[in-house]
């Protein structure tokens, strides 16, 4: 009798018929049947709503939007690595990645950076530390006016936060698990993972890794290798159970062979037992033939005499004590409220992983992982979903940079990333075997159904709905408060000859209100066009749209808020003696931020309590006494307070963004085409094709930033000398406190 069938021998008849029911009605089997009616070697799995092992396919290609290294021109190390503008010019360049981490990685596991990770020798080592409070993890307090200001996340990091916990613990599981799956297809064979847990979800995410990775316990297999305690002295009071005083860190390896560099991370022993020195060790003291002092001492499992020299000190157990939190003076705290000790990341770091290799975290928060990987002379890749947190990351890292250069070691440059324009294009992408007709009729249809939720997140009324739009009115989509409302192209910035376009439409109906909401708008359009608008008695008012209206849970709460542009100024300053050099000087900034519904927050204040908040582009501390009389004082005195960081591109137009797409019809070009996931042995043969996307990286010459430590700002650059006469295009770009940038192009003449 086969085995199948003597299992469903082991069912009693009424087991039976009870399935059969439950079968009949499209019902759940309860658990117990799955392992008497299957085959099932797992002795423990994790269960949870909707679990799949199915991952994310999408592969896009990455846009880049800055690339930073220190000039390298009077640098004397590392020559061949930067041209004498400062730029890198050969080799692997890290990267910091802003956006979605399982976009990001479905991107880099079969997009074209995979051969990149491989010639960088693979992806040796991850660390993690996931989001448990999301919340906390998000919110910042940025310092203003001798105040502090607490910014809650954005709408995106909230919804973030919803997906992961809005559903509870197998909403947070579904997430890491994923994720995971994705990191294990990413890394070397040799390559490890480092999981950072509190007590929330220890156990659960313990689990998942044994799912994906193995449950190892031994050196002869892959997985688990070591569940890490990290235990610190400050914090974790208790009032209702024990206080709360470690974290916990598992470590898993892809294979049974992964990098651990024991002798990188030795630690003195630790006092036993007085020897005759006075000096305290466990076991027995001698000293070798070379004079060097020695303990000896039994291992455990079969007997054996281990023998440890007091100058190499031991390998650490897997209980730190070492290593303690970060202090509130420490020169490397970043205010990040989830940040950890660079301590921690140096150990982990030099055990698994060699100079020069690769490692990454795609939760960087403050890019602690980052900056010790750059320390440590590691590559490294960086992703993070909060833009503050990106923005922290590259003001850590160029400080990094500043100190290697200082010091005459090496370092790498290091590129801005995102899945920018792609992503929409992601979001408006049909599939299917479709006809040219067909695919262009469903392209048109999803686009307008784009448009519509765009309006509604806008509360604006839309011209007769989607069919409608086109055939009503033929250019604007709606109208809101009075004014016109019409939307940019999807995939490509807004430019001149859109804002021509939609003045012209707006004299031919004699409207003189518009709103223009765009993804994106071209650098330097502003505010000349607006100038020329008003010169033509149209009030134009170019509005930006936020990633969140991808959310529709957000636009139907209404919680989608369309910010106004920024505006820059920026001043060359020519050297009368030096006709080839100049100085950018920074002139004006301006902002038009609100943060929400102040008078609902200003409703709920304690008495006695003051808050800080931001409306109509300033910030105002909102005080309430114990008889409930409100008084508002503005903080941002000068607009530079809002100012946080402003870096110069002297030659913006130099170096054009190049993206590189799957070309050909083999295996993997075809899986791509489809969103499907190509087979694992192409995944570095696929052929790609570099393409121009009518974009230019900014490359960050000289920067100026606030830090923890100082809050001055320079307001003009170092004296820069072009190497022939000619016009070029400055880029600027400003980084406000909340981490938002703005940049604009100003023309020089030179010579």
């Amino acid at each position: 009798m086969a085995k199948q069938d003597k299992k469903a021998y082991d069912l009693s008849e009424a087991e039976q018929r009870d399935l059969v029911t439950l079968i009949q009605q499209g019902k759940a089997l309860p658990e117990k049947y799955r392992f008497i009616l299957f085959e099932d070697k797992r002795e423990v799995e994790l269960v949870w709503n909707g679990k799949t092992r199915d991952v994310c396919t999408t592969v896009l290609p990455f846009q880049t939007l800055e690339h930073v290294d220190e000039p390298r021109a009077e640098t004397k190390t590392q020559g061949d690595l930067f041209d004498p503008r400062g730029r890198q010019v050969r080799g692997w360049t890290n990267k910091l990645i802003w956006g979605d981490n399982k976009l990001i990685l479905s991107s880099l596991k079969s997009g074209a950076l995979r051969r990149q990770i491989e010639d960088a020798g693979g992806l040796k080592l991850i660390y993690i530390d996931p989001p448990f409070d999301v919340g906390a993890d998000f919110s910042m307090d940025v310092e203003i006016g001798g105040e502090t200001f607490h910014k809650e996340a954005n709408l995106l990091e909230q919804i973030a936060y919803r997906d992961t916990w809005g559903r509870g613990a197998d909403s947070f599981i579904s997430m890491i698990y994923e994720r995971l799956i994705l990191m294990r297809d990413l890394m070397a064979e040799d390559g490890s993972i480092y999981v950072h847990c509190d007590w929330r979800l220890a156990s659960l995410v313990r689990i998942a890794l044994d799912e994906v990775f193995g449950k190892g316990g031994d050196n002869e297999a892959p997985g688990f290798r070591n569940e890490i305690i990290w235990y610190f002295s400050q914090g974790g009071k208790g009032v209702k159970h024990w206080a709360r005083k470690h974290n916990t860190i598992l470590y898993y390896s892809k294979t049974d062979s992964p990098i651990f560099n024991q002798d990188a991370v030795r630690l003195p022993f630790t006092p036993h037992k007085q020897d005759e020195k006075g000096e305290n060790y466990g076991g027995r003291m001698g000293v070798d033939e070379d004079g060097r002092r020695y303990v000896e001492k039994w291992g455990t499992g079969k007997k054996k005499l281990y023998r440890y020299y007091l100058d190499e000190g031991k390998l650490p157990e897997d209980v730190w004590t070492d290593i303690q939190s970060i202090q509130s003076a420490a020169t490397e705290r970043m205010d990040y409220p989830t940040q950890k000790p660079e301590a921690l990341l140096e150990r982990i770091i030099k055990a698994s992983s060699k100079e020069g290799d690769l490692v990454a975290d795609f939760f960087v928060g403050s890019g602690t992982t980052a900056a010790v990987a750059e320390k440590l002379g590691r590559k490294w890749i960086a992703t993070d979903l909060g833009k503050f947190g990106i923005h922290t990351t590259r003001k850590r890292l160029i400080g990094v940079q500043r100190e290697k250069k200082a010091a005459e070691q090496d370092f790498r440059a290091f590129e801005v990333l995102n899945l920018g324009r792609y992503e929409r294009q992601a979001y408006l992408n049909v599939g299917g075997r479709l006809s040219g007709e067909q695919k262009a009729q469903a392209l048109t249809q999803k686009e307008n159904e784009f448009r519509d939720l765009i309006l509604r997140a806008y509360k604006a009324t839309e011209f007769g709905g989607t069919e409608g739009t086109q055939a009503q009115d033929g250019f604007f989509h709606g109208a809101r408060n009075g004014r016109l409302v019409v939307i940019g192209p999807i995939n490509l910035p807004v430019g001149r000859l859109f804002v021509e376009e939609v003045i012209t439409e707006c004299r031919k109906r004699g409207a003189s209100r518009v709103d223009v909401l765009a993804f994106e708008f071209e650098m330097g359009l502003f505010p000349a066009v607006l100038e020329e608008a008003r010169g033509k008695g149209i009030d134009l008012a170019p509005k930006y749209i936020p990633a969140e209206v991808f959310d529709k849970r957000a636009i139907d709460k209404g919680q989608v808020v369309f910010h106004d542009i920024s505006f820059v100024e920026a001043t060359p300053r020519y050297d009368k003696k030096n006709k080839f050099a100049v100085t950018i000087e920074l002139t004006d900034f301006s902002v038009y931020y609100t943060q929400g519904a102040a008078e609902a927050a200003i409703a709920a204040m304690k008495e006695g309590k003051s808050e800080v908040m931001c409306e109509q582009g300033q910030l105002y501390k909102v005080s309430k006494n114990k008889e409930g009389i409100v008084t508002k004082a503005r903080l941002t005195k000068h607009w530079t307070d809002w100012v946080d960081y402003w870096a110069v591109d002297f030659d913006y137009m130099s170096r054009r963004e190049i993206i590189k797409v799957p070309v050909g019809t083999g295996l993997s070009g075809v899986a791509s085409l489809l969103g499907i996931e190509p087979p694992q042995d192409e995944l570095i043969t696929q052929e790609f094709e570099e393409r121009w996307t009518g974009g230019y990286i900014f490359e960050n010459e000289w920067q100026s930033f606030r830090t923890r430590q100082n809050r001055d700002l320079e307001l003009a650059t170092a004296v820069h000398t072009y190497d022939r006469p000619g016009r070029y295009t400055v880029a600027v770009k400003v980084i406000d406190i909340f981490g938002n940038d703005t940049m604009t192009l100003v023309p020089v003449n030179i010579g």
